[in-house]
């Protein structure tokens, strides 16, 4: 064979040999740039979260990123949109002892347009099945489920020691949580998981020492005789948490916290001084604790948020601060029910007569409060019967004046609560009307 052939021959195969050893070194331990765009108009995603196992790092205006770690995928989610993951790909470069892992992904923009279903909803047939036909039919594309619901309890079968010890799977209403998420997931539906954190009265009975107490010693409770954990106790903290992870792991596209809040009764004793800096302390110290555990998951963090806590300046007695949860939700969700504007807001004295306006307003008064875009909200309106004023029927036409206004503000779609999971498509907009 001629000399010259030889010498090309083994120059080819020492450079496929070079580029598959920097290959497999690239992908232990590689760096990994990429660009995140918008799916449909392909431009730049600014401030996406990426993830490549626990590294973190966001994208520059122009959507790039560049991750110097080891990793098989990289998760990604920004505001506004879905989150998403690709498995990393290193490629040879032909003759050149060099490889490429630079990528493009991109994020779906969506607004979520949920109903609620509780803890007894999502293991009715009746209720589940009603509910699913409604988004099918209408313009809703989402489903909050409670993971652990009012009263403490979790409706599938946990790994979570803590859970069986405190009574809290007596009772499964969903026997495979994962096969129902993946069935809502090929039918197109969004999942939120709501976990009803400090009110808790199975951990509380369970636990006194984490209780909160009332003046004389005892464990306190509301109005409903529950009971409620203190909001500072880290073993609280981490067994919500590992709740989180929990549904994080089974399929959920986002996590929110409900009742992440002290009480606001008076004549009650924490485990804490019970002042205003610390108590917004426990409640924003949980949240980013949570945020941080929930990192590898790539899931969206969101808080239910009381709604005067959009008007107020203080923390409202309960440990809600906006501008102190800014850096750490991705979602706000104020629950501004007209029903729960018992006081009224300025200019509207019988808030049930305006639906559309406590909406809009709230809305507008948290953005200009925390100079947050118009996305990082995502409003729970009311679509139950009203118990404060006049005991009027929640109807189409005020379950649309508030979706109006949510939409009008821009926020990042709604969620119809009503807690006996009864809904119709009375509001609502038929699909391809």
């Amino acid at each position: 064979m001629n000399k010259k052939y030889i010498l090309l021959i083994t120059f080819i195969l020492i450079s496929i040999a070079a580029s598959l050893f920097i290959l497999n070194k690239a992908s232990a331990s590689g760096i990994i740039t990429g660009r995140v765009v918008d799916s449909l108009t392909l431009k730049p995603v600014a401030g996406a979260i990426v993830v490549v196992n626990d590294i973190v790092t966001e994208t520059d205006k122009d959507g790039m990123f560049k991750i110097k770690t080891s990793g098989q995928k990289v998760c990604v989610r920004a505001h506004g949109y879905l989150k998403t993951e690709e498995t990393i790909i290193t490629k040879p470069l032909l003759f050149s002892p060099f490889v490429s892992n630079s990528m493009i992904i991109k994020l779906t923009p969506f607004k979520p347009k949920a109903l609620y279903l509780s803890f007894y909803g999502i293991g009715s047939q009746v209720l589940r099945s009603s509910a699913i036909k409604l988004i099918e039919e209408t313009e809703l594309n989402s489903l909050v489920i409670d993971i652990k619901g009012d009263r403490g309890m979790i409706p599938y079968p946990s790994s979570i020691p803590l859970a069986s010890e405190i009574g809290a799977q007596k009772i499964i209403t969903v026997k495979d949580m994962k096969g129902l998420l993946k069935s809502l997931k090929e039918k197109g539906i969004y999942t939120i998981a709501r976990i009803v954190v400090f009110k808790d009265n199975l951990l509380a009975q369970a636990k006194p020492e984490l209780a909160i107490k009332a003046k004389d010693g005892t464990i306190w409770k509301d109005r409903e005789n529950l009971s409620w954990v203190d909001a500072s106790k880290k073993e609280v903290w981490d067994y919500n948490i590992s709740i989180a992870e929990e549904a994080a792991k089974l399929g959920f596209d986002e996590i929110q916290f409900d009742y992440v809040r002290f009480p606001d009764s008076k004549g009650i004793v924490f485990s804490i001084e019970n002042t205003e800096e610390n108590r917004v302390k426990a409640i924003s110290g949980f949240l980013a604790e949570a945020k941080k555990r929930l990192i590898p998951y790539n899931v969206f963090v969101a808080a239910d948020i009381f709604g005067y806590v959009s008007w107020n300046m203080n923390d409202t007695q309960i440990g809600q601060k906006l501008e102190n949860l800014t850096h750490i939700l991705d979602y706000f969700s104020p629950m501004l029910y007209p029903s729960g504007f018992q006081f009224g807001i300025p200019g509207y004295r019988i808030p049930v007569a305006h639906p559309h306006e406590i909406v809009y307003l709230s809305l507008k008064r948290s953005q200009e409060r925390t100079k947050l875009e118009p996305i990082r909200f995502r409003p729970w309106i009311q679509a139950f019967r009203d118990y404060a004023f006049d005991r009027r029927h929640f109807t189409g036409k005020e379950i649309r004046e508030q979706i109006d206004a949510a939409e009008k503000f821009g926020s990042h779609g709604w969620m119809l609560w009503n807690p006996r999971n009864q809904y119709t498509s009375e509001g609502l907009k038929k699909i391809n009307s």
